[in-house]
Formats: structure tokens, C-alpha cells, sequence
């Protein structure tokens, strides 16, 4: 698959910043608020640490407990140097980690991944730019919106713990949309799709809105379930 992506590149200097997040269940006419997450940013002398972590809220530890936490080490141009993502739901536990590495354009990666039947490892490449699930919000956040084609798509590369994805986003143009809390503002509205090897679907598509002002912050990321949707509002 060709690696199209927009070169609309902005040169941003991201300060330390906290984003706070609601994620709510919503089906028909249910609205259940079911997990917080936390997404955020420390600069560093050598670029920046970012991490998100994600919990369940009592009521749906009883269910299923969710503790995800998932953290990146970006250089100053936001490029991936080192990612870690621990997955606790439930009975189930995993850690793995994506040491990447870089060769004139190409991006190649050695990951490790920790299960309670073993370690296993794998090295990945891409002749491009790859990102992790951390990494390429901020590649988002950097982009020059004003300068992007509407509906067109571009291609970049994810790298997971045991495979390479596909990201195709889709720039849909500004949007109004509403908040929980009721509120309506403009933002930037991308479509996700997720895919593997040969164009087979690897994740549910994901919709995203990013704020119209300089900070670009992600105020809401909706994903389709096979019953529902979950939505994740961002929260002042």
C-alpha cells in the first residue's frame, strides 16, 4: 500500500499540558458514562513523554475493570523513539514494547510482547514514517488544516505490538458538534480506518474532531461497537 500523507507539517512546540476525558457508553436511548481517561504531555531537554491511561468508573469495574495505560517517548520533531502499552482487563494482563529506530526515510521497530504464557518478540519496517496509538495524535495536532484537501485520503503507518497497520485518515472539514455538557463548537472533523496487509479491516473505524485553535486538542473521538457506540467527550 502506498504512504500518501499530507507534507502540511506545522512547526509546533508543544507545551506540557493535561487533557482530562469522559467516555460514555451510548446505545439507543442510553447514555452511560463508563470510563475516564487521561492523555498528557512533559517536555523533555531531548523532545517529549507523553502518556494516556484509561479506567473504568466503579459501577463498570463490576462488570469489566479496565487499567490501560499506554506511553510514548517522542524526539523534538514528534517522531516515536520508544512506546509501552500495558493492557489490565479483567483476569487478562499484557505489556508490550516498541523500541524504534530510523534509516534515512525508513522507520524500523523491534517489539516485545509480555504475556503470562511468554515473551515473543518481532521487528517490523515501513519505508515511511510510522507512529504508534500515542504518537499520531500528536502527528495530527501538527497538521496545517487549512492547507489539507477535503475528503481526500491519506496513508500513514501504525506499528502495534505484533503487527503493521494502516491508518487512512479522511479530512472531512470543520464541523459543529456538541459536548456533553451540552456546549456546540467547530473543529476539525477525521475519519480513521484502520487496515492491514492486503486491505483486510484490523480495528472499528474511528471518528475524531480537533479544536479550530492553535492547540489542536481532541474534543471528541467517537468508535462504532457491534451494539452501540462509545464516545469520548473532552472535559475542561
Amino acid at each position: 500500500m502506498a504512504i500518501v500523507m499530507p507534507q502540511q507539517l506545522m512547526a509546533r512546540d508543544f507545551g506540557n499540558e493535561t487533557l482530562n476525558y469522559e467516555i460514555v457508553y451510548h446505545w439507543g436511548v442510553i447514555w452511560k458514562h463508563a470510563a475516564d481517561a487521561t492523555l498528557s504531555l512533559r517536555k523533555t531537554s531531548t523532545g517529549y513523554n507523553a502518556q494516556l491511561t484509561g479506567k473504568t468508573r466503579s459501577w463498570a469495574d463490576k462488570v469489566y475493570p479496565v487499567r490501560d495505560t499506554l506511553k510514548c517517548t517522542m524526539d523534538a520533531n514528534l517522531r516515536p523513539q520508544r512506546y509501552e502499552k500495558m493492557t489490565h482487563e479483567k483476569d487478562y494482563y499484557a505489556r508490550d514494547v516498541i523500541k524504534f529506530s530510523y534509516h534515512y526515510s525508513n522507520t524500523n521497530a523491534h517489539c516485545t510482547r509480555y504475556r503470562k504464557s511468554g515473551t515473543t518478540s518481532i521487528d517490523l519496517s515501513a519505508k515511511a514514517q510510522a507512529y504508534d496509538m500515542v504518537s499520531v495524535f500528536y502527528m495530527l495536532r501538527n497538521l496545517d488544516y487549512d492547507e489539507l484537501s477535503r475528503n481526500k485520503n491519506y496513508t500513514t503507518v501504525i506499528f502495534s505490538g505484533k503487527e503493521k497497520e494502516y491508518l487512512t485518515i479522511n479530512y472531512k472539514g470543520v464541523e459543529t458538534i456538541k459536548m456533553r455538557d451540552g456546549s456546540k463548537c467547530k473543529a476539525h472533523c477525521i475519519a480513521f480506518k484502520f487496515t492491514q496487509e492486503g486491505g483486510k479491516k484490523s480495528s472499528d473505524n474511528i471518528t475524531a474532531w480537533m479544536s479550530t485553535d492553535a492547540s489542536r486538542i481532541p474534543l471528541l473521538l467517537v468508535g462504532k461497537l457491534p451494539v452501540g457506540e462509545v464516545k469520548c467527550y473532552y472535559k475542561n
